[in-house]
């Protein structure tokens, strides 16, 4: 009896220690170690908004500048014979001289009806990818497609667009003035996902605007990331650059064997060559809208395939802040499923998920802090209201897609990628 008194507390002692050890010492580092990850994250965003702040709305007047540079406006397309007429359209209805500006169509191995709409349109370029490569099988189309165009086209500015975009009328004559006026050789430019329609159902009408949402953060990241000097980010979907700045960094060498990439990675080369000669164009009148994915599946394709890019990045603040932002994720992404399957009390679960909803909620004020200028430049702000809802599903989906971007493989245009 005396024996049995005395041993088992210092048996119940070292169990509770051993329990202390494995499980509650693992989880609140997990959780110091995501709450120092998450202030990393708000001062980055913080520091984001400042540049977006900070970088200049354009002043320029066309009617001054630029009345005498050739440009190029090159469009990849595969399968967009539903979408060339509106792009193809508001081209024609540009405010810049006629005779200064070509549109070259690269017709990408579509098997719809994309050559015969672009035919309709009499001073439209037609270049058929088909007829340049045959049967040869390649892994960037779309790089492949833009080289061979700048070899033929007779602009001294490229300017890249999507088949599915619409381009505003001032686009031409405000890029034209921006190179005329400053001496620059690549010019990054706001991107836009068009609006709902009436005819989207619920769950479309969600998706499309995430995705919107989604977008304008990037957006907006892409803007402050290029007035600060950061040069993290662009779009194909609204990029100029000289046809000199291309041709002296050896186009896409190097970097052609990923199919992604004909933006960023191209924009990293110039800017390694031409430090300091990289400007964002914040004007909303160069404003390009494009066209959000209508399935989940098309949605998570092209986010996999931007991400597929990222372990080629040779700055490593670039990795770094990918990285982080990664990190963050996984954390909020892993805290409920960690603490679910933890091994305490019903309180101490309790507490735990009351920390991770102060962690989402923590992101949440912080982004919308910064997206609240950038809502306001885009005249989206409407949408801010459905932030809250998405930012679930932002979790998820950036934690997939960072993931089979490195290791997976995704379906871009019908052809399986590596």
């Amino acid at each position: 009896v005396i024996g049995s008194v005395v041993v088992m507390p210092n048996m119940k002692t070292a169990t509770s220690l051993n329990l202390f050890m494995c499980y509650f010492v693992p989880m609140m580092l997990f959780v110091v170690i995501s709450a120092g990850l998450l202030l990393l994250y708000a001062l980055l965003i913080i520091f984001y908004r400042q540049q977006w702040i900070k970088t200049p709305v354009s002043k320029l007047t066309p009617g001054e500048y630029g009345q005498n540079i050739s440009i190029s406006v090159i469009i990849p397309a595969r399968n967009e014979g539903n979408n060339l007429p509106a792009l193809l359209q508001s081209l024609q209805a540009q405010t810049y001289a006629k005779h200064l500006f070509e549109t070259i169509v690269i017709n990408d191995y579509s098997t719809d009806d994309t050559a015969a709409v672009v035919k309709q349109f009499p001073n439209v370029i037609l270049i058929n990818l088909a007829d340049e490569l045959g049967n040869i099988r390649i892994n960037a189309y779309k790089k492949k497609a833009i080289e061979i165009a700048i070899a033929r086209s007779t602009g001294n500015i490229i300017v890249t667009t999507d088949a599915d975009g619409v381009v505003p009328p001032k686009w031409l004559s405000n890029i034209a003035a921006s190179f005329d006026q400053q001496p620059i050789q690549l010019l990054v430019m706001p991107v836009a996902m068009f609006d709902t329609t009436a005819s989207d159902g619920p769950f479309i009408k969600f998706l499309k605007i995430f995705q919107a949402l989604d977008f304008m953060t990037l957006q907006g990241i892409t803007g402050a990331s290029v007035h600060a000097g950061f040069h993290s980010m662009c779009n194909g979907a609204n990029l100029a650059y000289t046809k000199y700045a291309f041709n002296t960094v050896g186009g896409f060498k190097d970097i052609d064997q990923l199919a992604s990439g004909d933006d960023m990675l191209l924009m990293h080369k110039i800017n390694k060559q031409f430090a300091g000669q990289i400007k964002y164009l914040k004007a909303k009148e160069v404003i390009v809208h494009t066209a959000a994915m209508s399935t989940i599946k098309d949605f998570l394709n092209q986010r996999i395939r931007w991400a597929s890019k990222a372990d080629t990045y040779k700055d490593h603040r670039i990795v770094l802040v990918l990285a982080l932002v990664y990190l963050v994720n996984l954390g909020l992404l892993l805290f409920p499923i960690l603490s679910f399957f933890y091994q305490s009390p019903i309180f101490i679960h309790l507490k735990l998920i009351h920390i991770w909803c102060i962690f989402l909620l923590f992101k949440i004020t912080v982004e919308l802090y910064f997206l609240w200028p950038v809502a306001k430049f885009f005249n989206k702000k409407q949408l801010l209201w459905y932030f809250p809802l998405a930012q679930l599903f932002h979790i998820v989906y950036t934690v997939v897609a960072g993931f089979l971007g490195k290791f997976g493989t995704y379906k871009w245009k019908g052809r399986l990628v590596k």
